[in-house]
């Protein structure tokens, strides 16, 4: 896991990327269940200390994505509006592969 620190506060993301796309970090909270709206606000924190303490000025605001394992689409559009930075929730599937 990914470490970040401020004011005396640590945060251990799960995972952290740099899109070279979109020129932009990309930090992605993985979560076992159903979407919950703490999770928005878990993500802003990581996205406010990225924004300041790890971006280069050349690139793009960060970007935070959510990937829990069910989400109602319609509640996560309401509780997300209100939300400046760029993030996103989106569900997974497990996928098993059995072995020949």
């Amino acid at each position: 896991a990914s470490h970040l620190e401020v004011y005396g506060e640590e945060f251990f993301p799960d995972l952290i990327f740099f899109n070279r796309e979109l020129n932009a970090l990309v930090v992605v909270e993985l979560k076992t269940g159903k979407f919950k709206p703490s999770y928005l606000g878990q993500l802003t924190t990581y996205l406010q200390i990225l924004d300041d303490k790890v971006r280069k000025p050349h690139e793009n605001p960060s970007i935070g994505i959510v990937l829990c394992k069910s989400a109602n689409k319609e509640f996560v559009e309401y509780v997300i509006q209100r939300y400046d930075s760029p993030m996103g929730v989106a569900t997974y599937n497990n996928i098993r592969i059995k072995d020949a």
